[in-house]
């Protein structure tokens, strides 16, 4: 993965509703699974053809219908995203990240199963 992968939130939404997916969808039902976004096909078919330019995507035809399919994994993509929050934010640094996480208390219950152990 030498190409880091950048997209912008709006694509974001568009690929997680993909990814969930688990096969490739003509545009409308991207439009459709989309939760409170009122979004025009065109709008949702524009997203889908940068992301396609960038590699996140890839379309193939079908009938005369257009389907696309993620191309990046939901995983790799999580883990390049927290890389570059660590290095940008906390110099590098995950345990500078988990302390920050863990200060106002806020997040000890959540995401963690319920469990409330200091890190």
């Amino acid at each position: 993965m030498e190409e880091k992968m950048k997209i912008s939130e709006a694509e974001l939404e568009v690929l997680q509703v993909l990814w969930d997916a688990e096969e490739p969808l003509k545009i409308q039902d991207v439009c459709d699974r989309l939760e409170n976004k009122k979004w025009k096909y065109n709008t949702v078919g524009t997203l889908l053809l940068r992301m396609a330019e960038k590699g996140a995507v890839v379309s193939e035809k079908k009938n005369r219908i257009i389907y696309y399919r993620p191309v990046w994994e939901r995983e790799a993509y999580q883990k390049e995203q927290t890389e570059t929050l660590i290095d940008r934010l906390y110099h590098g640094s995950a345990k500078e990240l988990a302390v920050s996480l863990f200060q106002g208390g806020e997040h000890d219950q959540r995401g963690l199963g319920g469990h409330s152990e200091n890190v």
